[in-house]
This record gives structure tokens, C-alpha cells and sequence, in this order.
């Protein structure tokens, strides 16, 4: 089974959580990655590449998926948009420059580490989580787990890991912040903001993105 994986911050406790379940003894899962940011991990998905991912929400809608995602109820830091005259997509991503369109901000669309590095330094920025509830009251989501086999085993992931707090061992806490130059304090407060339960109410946000993005 291959797996997608986006190393970017906001998955950090389900990777954890991910390499605890497939070691345990009661598991008889093997599983390799791929390793990718979310547009290339978009594609692997959609060409059969890889049978698992967290997936665009703007590819989601098509496949099936357990109620797990990459979900902002409120303010995000990680995906941002800094106002000027021109228009710049950013390469990595696939939903959040549709949620820049939809939401008619114009500027330069930043994801992942390096717009919540941008975040941090306090520079100008517009965070799309943040405008999308201060316009719907609702809640964004960014991403599904998607699979294309075994809804069984993606089932059993889902319950184990929102059942569960997981904490991050301090020497992996240690290695994401030298890997992205964010700091250790900085990486657990933006963690704290990023939801993984796809409930209802995150399911009608996802809803209404989907009708304004048509």
C-alpha cells in the first residue's frame, strides 16, 4: 500500500500517529510513501499512484473518503495571502488558490511552513481560513483522506487517531523545527489551531466551498 505523504507542519501529529499504528504488534500493515507537496501528492492520487492521501478538497469531492481532514475552524497562519496588484498562484497548492478566486482577494498565495514562517515574521497577509469565517461562519476544510481500497483499514485509522491526543516526542518536535526554521513553542500553538475531525459543521463548510467555487 503507498501512501502519500505531505511533510508539511499541519500533519505532523497524524504522521506520529501513523508511523505508532503500523509498528504496533497488532498490525500487520505494510506501508511505503510517497513523499510530496499537496499538488504533486493530487496527482499521484488521481493517476493511481499512490492508493491513500490527504487529498485538495477541490480533487476530494469525487473520491471516497473517512471523516478525517485537514480542517481550519477559524484562523489557519499557514495559508495566507499577501495583498499587491499582481496574481500568483502558489505552485504547491490546489484548494487554497481556488479559495483566493472565490473569496476575491488579489496578491501572491502562500501555503504550508514557509507562509506560516511569513506568518511569524508579522508581515502583511490576509489568512484565507480567517476571511472564509468572517464571511460563512463556517469552518475550512483544505483536505479529505482519501483511498481508493480497504475502507476498512482507513476506517480503523480515523477512529484510533481522533480518539486519541497524540503527543509529539521532543526529538521529532526538534527535527520539524530545524527541518522548516520554525520554532518548537511557535510549531505547538499553530498545531492547536488545526482541526482533524471532518463533523458537520465542517461538512457544510466544505458544502458551501463547493457551490461558491462552481
Amino acid at each position: 500500500m503507498v501512501f502519500g505523504k505531505i511533510e508539511y507542519l499541519n500533519l505532523l501529529p497524524f504522521h506520529v500517529f501513523m508511523k505508532r499504528f503500523i509498528s504496533s504488534a497488532q498490525q500487520t500493515l505494510s506501508m511505503n510513501y510517497y513523499k510530496g507537496v499537496p499538488s504533486k501528492i493530487n496527482h499521484k492520487f488521481l493517476s493511481r499512484k499512490v492508493d491513500a492521501a490527504f487529498i485538495s478538497s477541490i480533487h476530494a469531492k469525487k473520491y471516497r473518503h473517512v471523516d478525517l481532514g485537514i480542517i481550519a475552524k477559524k484562523e489557519v497562519q499557514s495559508v495566507i495571502i499577501i495583498p499587491h496588484a499582481k496574481d500568483i498562484s502558489d505552485t504547491e497548492s490546489a484548494t487554497s488558490n481556488v479559495l483566493a478566486r472565490v473569496l476575491k482577494l488579489h496578491g501572491e498565495v502562500l501555503i504550508g511552513d514557509k507562509a506560516l514562517r511569513y506568518f511569524l515574521e508579522g508581515k502583511p497577509h490576509i489568512d484565507l481560513a480567517k476571511e472564509w469565517n468572517s464571511r460563512y461562519n463556517l469552518p475550512f476544510v483544505f483536505a479529505l483522506l482519501c483511498y481508493r481500497k480497504d475502507a476498512s483499514t482507513y476506517k480503523k485509522i480515523q477512529n484510533n487517531f481522533l480518539k486519541q491526543k497524540v503527543k509529539i516526542p521532543q526529538y521529532i518536535l526538534r527535527q520539524a523545527s530545524k527541518r522548516t526554521q520554525i520554532p518548537e513553542k511557535e510549531i505547538l500553538k499553530y498545531l492547536e489551531r488545526i482541526s482533524y475531525r471532518f463533523d458537520a459543521k465542517a461538512k457544510l463548510g466544505l458544502k458551501k466551498f463547493y457551490q461558491t467555487a462552481q
